[in-house]
């Protein structure tokens, strides 16, 4: 099969190799479509130090070569038995584990569901990593209800685009930053009331001024001391990811004395993927893509990633 491998050094080869056999309680998937994630640069810059080469990718759709089922890929794996965090044999696929920037996987059986069938085979291979992040930081962690105002950070990402639009189908207000207006504009076209672009004005105080929020979901990571401000009484930071950098100094007092709080969360569990596919089963939006890449452009779509300079998701066809 062809698959797209990083080798020492970070190098990215399109490259062929040995087609996957799957094992006891494992299935061969033909892909279709695969998915960019922030989290496949991290590997291919070594943040992650997997064994290489590796095939990288955590977002996959395709077809089950013994049932011939269209299925899509849940790439949380080995989640465990407990719902409030992930067990000590969890995984993202991708890293260890070879991933989806190939024609051919092997994942296990557990891990495979069925393609909601009002979906593209694109949307269908974006929707998974980012959109089950975004579903339960909303509501398994943030508990969000309708009624309620979100703030999301970073208005364009993967899973920026599914919290505006699983929070608006939900019934919040919701808010968004950004440094491009456009990316703002485009938001709203996705459910956001509005936002604030933090690179012309003091953000915090703009957000103050629409009445704040109940809910701010922030990637940043350095960020967390301006969210905090940006909540209200009883609200909730829900927090994943640190594009923005890895340490945040924090305020005790307002903290504790709002009674707010700090939530992490990454990715979700069998039932939270089974909630996630259950909303889009019954909503009328769809996955955001950006553009679509045959699968031997990958680094070129990778490098569009790097540069921000996307609005949804970057997908690759696989066959």
């Amino acid at each position: 099969m062809q698959a797209v491998r990083v080798h020492d050094g970070g190098e990215i080869r399109f490259e062929s190799v040995p087609d996957p056999e799957p094992g006891a309680g494992e299935v061969l998937v033909e892909l279709k479509a695969a998915a960019l994630n922030r989290r496949d640069l991290l590997v291919c810059k070594g943040t992650y130090p997997f064994p290489l080469p590796l095939v990288v990718g955590s977002d996959g759709a395709g077809v089950r070569r013994d049932t011939g089922e269209e299925v899509v890929i849940n790439p949380a794996l080995h989640w465990g038995h407990g719902e409030a965090a992930p067990g000590p044999d969890f995984q993202i696929l991708g890293g260890p584990r070879d991933g989806t920037y190939a024609e051919l996987i092997v994942v296990p059986e557990a891990n495979v569901f069925p393609k909601p069938r009002r979906l593209s085979w694109e949307e269908a291979a974006a929707m998974s990593l980012a959109g089950l992040t975004a579903y339960r930081a909303l509501f398994p962690r943030a508990g969000l209800v309708t009624g309620e105002t979100v703030l999301v950070l970073g208005a364009g990402s993967g899973v920026s685009t599914f919290v505006v639009q699983l929070a608006a189908q939900a019934g919040a207000r919701v808010l968004v930053t950004s440094s491009s207006d456009e990316k703002i504009e485009r938001s709203r076209a996705l459910g956001a009331e509005g936002g604030v672009n933090y690179a012309t004005g003091d953000w915090v105080a703009e957000v103050k001024e629409l009445g704040g929020a109940d809910v701010v979901v922030d990637s940043v990571g350095s960020t967390w001391p301006q969210s905090l401000e940006c909540l209200r009484p009883g609200g909730r930071l829900v927090v994943f990811g640190a594009t923005g950098g890895t340490e945040a100094t924090l305020p005790v007092r307002p903290l504790y004395s709002g009674q707010q709080s700090l939530l992490g969360t990454l990715m979700g569990s069998p039932s939270d993927y089974e909630g996630f596919l259950s909303v889009i089963g019954h909503g009328s939006w769809r996955p955001v893509i950006d553009s679509v890449h045959p699968l031997a452009d990958a680094a070129t779509a990778l490098a569009t990633m790097e540069a921000a300079a996307h609005f949804g998701k970057l997908v690759l066809t696989c066959g």
